[in-house]
């Protein structure tokens, strides 16, 4: 099973685009998709020094473009990409790009959202002096009381030992005179207390937006931030990834999702090596590859051949598929099971695991022309459960 992941904000080093804009072909996508966020890209990978780049406006579709052309690269073909790609996800803005590998979004529609996102949390961000700062090691209780005690956010919840704090300068500055014990501290290269509250108000901007974006259910299982959770309806990834912008990135939920799928291959697209190298704490015998420059595209492609398994859920688009969210028993509601047809919305059944049961919709609704698992069926994240025909306009 390979899962492709996508960096966040904090990844980007000075010149890290050089090397791959010697590719006329590369040059030209990354100067196509300047164009729709308004900034030259290709300038600001190359030349910029690190605290520009480290300006919200700009990172943010640095990021997002580099990884979306780099998986052109990768896949020159989009079908390759469906025929080896198990799951994708992304670490905060890196989730725009895993909604665009998974065909929810186009990339011209993620480019205007990242540009307004960004520029949106940069206004955020110069309301109050906040920041965000690593704290790394140290009793994971201790950690998040001690957090909890200075006022700050686990904005990010890497997974053992990696916690992000979020908050006021003031905050951190605290946190750092009176850290947990056994615990380092790294202060992060960002511009602000990115996915707290402090960024409420680019959550109205950003969601308006979205509005009027057309979206499609992915063709590969999409792994939320928001809980780890794989979410097959096209409307609420889109939904999720807006309202990501004040809420804890849950990375750790994401791992665990990826150990429930089974992978065995981790590829972390450019500019590679935070996501990998945390996948190597967390995964063990989990294989990564961190894709850096366009000398590896070669050794990449013989990694994602090897891992490669597809898309279960990669179908003609006719037919509508739900699919089980997390790892657990599936149980069948009783009215859905008797049910020829199925509105929108309507719960088919839950899936529970030791620690909770998550209800299962039918997004779209439709005709039922297939139920795939029995009550009582184990399932995993991501596995069809019931497959359904539209039936004319919803």
């Amino acid at each position: 099973m390979l899962v492709i992941v996508a960096p966040g904000q904090g990844a980007q080093t000075p010149g890290f685009l050089a090397p791959w804009l010697e590719d006329d072909v590369f040059a030209s996508r990354m100067h196509w998709l300047s164009t729709v966020a308004g900034l030259d890209l290709a300038h600001h990978g190359t030349v910029s020094d690190a605290e520009t780049i480290r300006d919200t406006r700009i990172a943010q579709p640095l990021l997002l473009a580099t990884c979306l052309v780099a998986t052109l690269e990768l896949f020159p073909h989009p079908t390759d990409g469906f025929s080896q790609v198990g799951a994708v996800a992304g670490h905060s803005v890196g989730e725009l790009a895993a909604a665009v590998g998974a065909r929810a979004i186009t990339a011209e529609q993620a480019m205007v959202l990242v540009r307004e996102r960004g520029n949106a949390m940069a206004d955020a961000s110069a309301a109050t002096p906040t920041g965000m700062t690593a704290v790394l090691g140290g009793d994971r209780d201790d950690v998040l009381a001690t957090l909890a005690r200075h006022g700050l956010v686990a904005a990010n919840d890497n997974g053992p030992g990696q916690v992000v704090a979020a908050g006021t300068t003031e905050q951190l500055a605290a946190l750092a005179a009176d850290p947990p014990t056994k615990a380092r501290l790294i202060p992060l290269p960002v511009a602000g207390a990115f996915h707290t509250e402090h960024m409420a108000p680019a959550v109205g901007h950003v969601a308006r937006l979205a509005v009027s974006v057309s979206t499609h259910d992915p063709r590969i299982p999409f792994i939320s931030n928001r809980d780890g959770q794989v979410v097959h309806d096209g409307r609420e990834v889109l939904k999720r990834i807006v309202g990501q912008i004040s809420h804890p990135v849950r990375w750790d939920l994401c791992l665990d999702t990826m150990a429930d799928l089974g992978v065995t291959g981790i590829l972390e697209m450019p500019p590679a090596g935070t996501l990998t190298g945390i996948a190597k704490r967390a995964l063990k015998g989990v294989e990564t590859f961190a894709l850096k420059t366009p000398d590896q595209l070669d050794d990449a492609r013989d990694f994602a051949a090897r891992h490669g398994e597809g898309s279960l859920i990669d179908v003609t688009p006719t037919w509508r598929m739900v699919v089980s969210p997390v790892k657990g028993t599936f149980h069948i509601d009783t009215e859905a099971a008797s049910s020829d047809v199925l509105r929108a919305g309507v719960e088919i059944g839950g899936v529970s695991s030791l620690r909770e049961r998550i209800p299962v919709t039918a997004a779209h609704g439709g005709q039922v022309m297939e139920w795939l698992v029995e009550d009582g069926d184990p399932v995993a994240p991501g596995q069809p459960l019931l497959r359904l025909h539209p039936l004319g306009s919803e």
